[in-house]
């Protein structure tokens, strides 16, 4: 028991550490390099776009329902499916809480009522954050779809940007606390299966998130 104790303390938060560090170093890069990440490339597409949007313009108007339905529709995908996650997660956990004795080696980590609550608890949490922040996020993303179809001079300036971006950075750590829940859910399995869950989402993240850097002479072909 002495070494499935140290197991969860040792791993459980070095994989915590691993997916924050990551997300702290995604949060600099998209502060102060934005064109090295994909979210930073399309915030500064969307200001252009929100710049050369003229707000109350029919023709304009179907183009901005349209662009905005995906991200709506991938929104709440995510706070559906948080809900759901969370559901089964209850029902798992006292299922798993019951057939504990099933196993009994040390490579599942401890089974103490404490860490049972604590499993199912944060995991609990992420999934429950996510589903608040996906669903404020829908509520900026409709009412920027209201403001960049609407009249009237107090709607221009940055405040219809503002909305905007609230309603995709809210989207955005919806999804990435769906993203975190992953490796605490599978913590259930095991503290070894919670440290490779993170270590392969941090992987896969990396490859979404950041550009790639190609060299100087593939720059210099592509432009001739």
């Amino acid at each position: 028991m002495g070494v499935a104790v140290y197991l969860d303390i040792i791993l459980v938060p070095l994989s915590l550490f691993i997916t924050i560090g990551y997300h702290v170093y995604l949060c600099h890069a998209i502060k102060n390099k934005p064109s090295r990440t994909t979210y930073g490339i399309d915030r500064l597409r969307r200001t252009a776009w929100g710049e050369n949007l003229n707000q109350g313009e029919d023709k304009k108007a179907m183009l901005t329902v349209q662009s905005l339905r995906n991200t709506l529709m991938t929104t709440i995908l995510t706070a559906t499916i948080t809900i759901l996650v969370n559901l089964a997660l209850a029902a798992l956990t006292n299922n798993t809480y019951k057939a504990s004795h099933l196993f009994n080696s040390e490579f599942f980590g401890s089974k103490s009522d404490k860490v049972f609550v604590l499993k199912y608890g944060s995991a609990s949490f992420c999934l429950l954050f996510s589903f608040l922040c996906s669903s404020m996020a829908i509520g900026f993303l409709i009412d920027s779809n209201y403001l960049m179809n609407a009249y009237g001079e107090f709607l221009s300036g940055g405040y219809t940007q503002n909305i905007l971006e609230r309603g995709f950075t809210l989207a955005l750590v919806g999804n990435r606390m769906l993203c975190v829940a992953v490796p605490l859910m599978l913590w259930m399995l095991g503290p070894f299966a919670a440290f490779l869950a993170s270590l392969a989402l941090v992987w896969v993240l990396r490859e979404f998130d950041f550009v790639p850097q190609f060299p100087h002479s593939n720059k210099n072909n592509v432009s001739m």
